[in-house]
C-alpha cells in the first residue's frame, strides 16, 4: 500500500470518529434511557443507543466504497447482502433499545439478518484448521456460518455490561484485523475492519471511564455481526485468503466468557435466556475489581490476542495449534482466577 493511500484512508477513517461522535452526542441528548435493574453494573438511568455512531460510520463508508472504489470491495451480490444485512440487525436493534423486545424476538431478528447475507452467497465452504489443513463444510457450511453470526451477535451483546469493554475490545481487534488484512491483500477486510475501529473511537471518549451513554443492542449486535461477517469475508471472499480462525482469536476473551458462562448455566439447569450477572467480567466485578480495571485487562487481553494474531498468520500448522491452545490455556486461567476470588469473597451462586 502506498504511503498516500494510507494517509487517504486514515484521513477518512479521523472524518468516520468524528461523524461517529456528532452522533453519539445528539443520541445523549434524544435520551433513549436505559434504567437499571437488578442485574445492572450501573446505578443510575443512563442514555443508551450510542452505537447509533458506530453503525452510522460503518454504513457510510461501506456506501462510499461500494459507490465509488475501484478496489477492496466484494462483488455486488456478496456487498449488498452485506450492507443489507448489516442494516437489518442495526434497524432491529436500534428498535429494541426504544421498545425493548423479548429473547425471542431479538434472536428471531438476529437470524433474519445471518440470513440476508448468507442467502446472498456470504458463507464458508471450508475452514483449514490448525495441523488437519483444509476440511469441506459441504452443505454445512450454510448452518454453520449463520451459528457463527448468531454466536458472535450475540457474544459481543453479552459483554457489553462495563464501561469501554465491548467498544474497546473491538476497537483493538479492528485496529489488528486492519493490519493483518493489509498485510496479506485482504482488501475489504482491511477497510470493514478500519471502518468499526472508526466508529468505536468516536463511540469510547463518551463511555469510557465515567459513561455519558451506553452502546446499547444497536451498538454491541451491530459490532457483533460486523466481525462475524469480516471472518467470513476474509475466509473467502477477498483476493487474498485471510484465515477464518484470526477473528476468533482477536475476540478469545469475551467468546471464552460467553462459552464458559453458557456450558456452566446449562449444568446448573438455569435457562439460557433469563437475564444474570454470571459471566467472568460481572463476576470478577461483584469480587472487588474495580470496573475500570475489568475493562483493562480485557483490553490488555485483546492486545496480547493481537500479537497471538500475527503469530499465527506466519506459522506452520503445528506452530498454529500451539498458538490457539496458548490463547484458550490463559482464558482458562483467568477463569480459574475469577472462580477462585468469588468463591474467596463469598459471592452466591453466579
Amino acid at each position: 500500500m502506498q504511503l498516500y493511500a494510507l494517509f487517504q484512508h486514515l484521513a477518512f477513517a479521523a472524518a468516520l470518529a468524528v461523524l461517529s461522535a456528532m452522533i453519539v452526542r445528539a443520541m445523549i441528548m434524544v435520551r433513549i434511557m436505559d434504567v437499571p435493574v437488578a442485574r445492572s453494573s450501573h446505578a443510575a438511568p443512563t442514555p443508551r443507543g450510542g452505537g447509533l455512531g458506530i453503525v452510522a460510520s460503518v454504513l457510510t463508508g461501506l456506501g462510499t466504497l461500494y459507490f465509488s472504489a475501484r478496489y477492496g470491495r466484494l462483488d455486488d451480490t456478496y456487498f449488498l447482502g452485506v450492507i443489507l444485512g448489516f442494516i437489518a440487525i442495526a434497524a432491529v436493534s436500534l428498535a429494541d433499545d426504544v421498545f425493548g423486545f423479548p429473547f425471542f424476538w431479538k434472536l428471531f431478528a438476529q437470524l433474519f439478518a445471518a440470513l440476508v447475507a448468507v442467502l446472498n452467497g456470504l458463507y464458508l465452504d471450508t475452514l483449514f484448521l490448525p495441523v488437519i489443513g483444509p476440511v469441506p463444510l459441504g452443505a454445512f457450511g450454510i448452518p454453520f456460518t449463520v451459528g457463527w453470526i448468531l454466536f458472535m451477535t450475540n457474544a459481543m451483546n453479552f459483554v457489553d455490561g462495563l464501561n469501554g469493554l465491548c467498544a474497546g475490545i473491538a476497537a483493538i481487534a479492528g485496529t489488528a484485523l486492519a493490519i493483518l488484512a493489509a498485510s496479506e491483500g485482504g482488501n475489504f477486510v482491511y477497510f470493514g475492519a478500519l471502518l468499526l475501529t472508526a466508529g468505536c473511537l468516536g463511540f469510547l471518549p463518551f463511555n469510557f471511564p465515567k459513561a455519558q451513554i451506553f452502546l446499547g443492542d444497536v451498538g454491541s449486535q451491530s459490532i457483533g455481526y460486523w466481525l462475524a461477517v469480516l471472518a467470513v469475508a476474509a475466509a473467502r471472499f477477498d483476493s487474498t485468503q485471510v484465515p477464518f480462525f484470526l477473528v476468533p482469536i482477536l475476540l478469545a476473551a469475551p467468546l471464552f466468557d460467553v462459552a464458559f458462562t453458557l456450558v456452566r448455566r446449562l449444568f446448573a439447569g438455569a435457562r439460557l435466556s433469563d437475564g444474570h450477572r454470571g459471566h467472568l467480567y460481572q463476576v470478577a466485578q461483584r469480587a472487588g475489581i474495580g470496573a475500570v480495571w475489568v475493562t483493562l485487562i480485557h483490553w490488555s487481553f485483546a492486545l496480547v490476542h493481537a500479537f497471538a494474531a500475527f503469530a499465527y498468520l506466519r506459522s506452520d500448522p503445528t506452530e498454529k495449534l500451539w498458538i490457539v491452545l496458548w490463547v484458550v490455556g490463559g482464558q482458562v486461567l483467568w477463569a480459574a482466577c475469577v472462580t477462585w476470588r468469588a468463591r474467596a469473597r463469598a459471592i452466591g451462586a453466579w
